[in-house]
């Protein structure tokens, strides 16, 4: 079976083409469009094509796949994340960093679910570069510097891929009915009850993300 290269290994096409200029900043232009509206599943190579007004041929020119596609429009979104002037508050570096990263993904909600695929691009390793320099600037090194960045990427991901598929699918009377189902529980799940579980009139996203991120540097930069 052949091993298809990611995207980012290959140089795009120099060769011109007659009729429409397109390039891969174009393509994902358009990508991002789709998915915002369609997400992931909606994203076809033919809606993409008519999207930018090229025949298959002209798109296929420079992308090989969807997945290619994928891999350029996620790291776009990455693009967006504010890299912050790095100090020697290196945990004010990463909250500010992790911030941004969230509110990308929660700007464009498909996106969190592919963060997985091979983060190659120049944006996503421009931001791990600055997130590993911020670590070690607070002690952390060899194995553990590898161990807190996949624990302060799964946090942010995981986070904004949960936050993003409540607010998609859960409007308020059903987050209502999410809270009046635990407390009329209360005998069965006392915990989650005195917890404020799924009630987020009493905790919120904001604040559970910034304490937990608190949390989670603290407890994976300690001695």
């Amino acid at each position: 079976m052949s091993i298809v290269e990611p995207v980012w290994l290959r140089a795009e096409p120099s060769r011109a083409r007659r009729g429409r200029p397109l390039t891969r900043e174009n393509i994902v232009d358009a990508a991002v469009i789709l998915l915002d509206r369609h997400g992931v599943d909606g994203l076809t190579m033919r809606r993409l094509a008519e999207r930018l007004d090229v025949t298959a041929t002209a798109l296929y020119w420079h992308v090989r796949t969807k997945d290619d596609v994928l891999d350029l429009a996620v790291d776009r979104i990455f693009g967006d994340v504010p890299i912050p002037a790095g100090s020697d508050d290196w945990e004010e570096n990463i909250r500010v960093l992790a911030r941004g990263w969230r509110a990308a993904m929660l700007d464009h909600s498909w996106a969190p679910g592919l963060v997985g695929r091979p983060m190659l691009g120049p944006n996503v390793l421009a931001r791990t570069e600055f997130l590993q320099a911020a670590l070690v600037r607070g002690g952390c090194h060899g194995r553990r510097l590898a161990v807190v960045t996949r624990m302060v990427a799964n946090f942010v991901i995981g986070a904004s891929l949960t936050e993003a598929t409540w607010r998609r699918t859960a409007d308020p009377e059903v987050r209502a009915a999410a809270r009046d189902h635990v407390a009329s529980h209360a005998d069965a799940y006392p915990t989650l009850t005195a917890s404020g579980h799924l009630d987020d009139t009493r905790w919120n996203d904001d604040l559970l993300f910034e304490e937990g991120l608190t949390a989670l540097l603290r407890a994976g930069t300690s001695r």
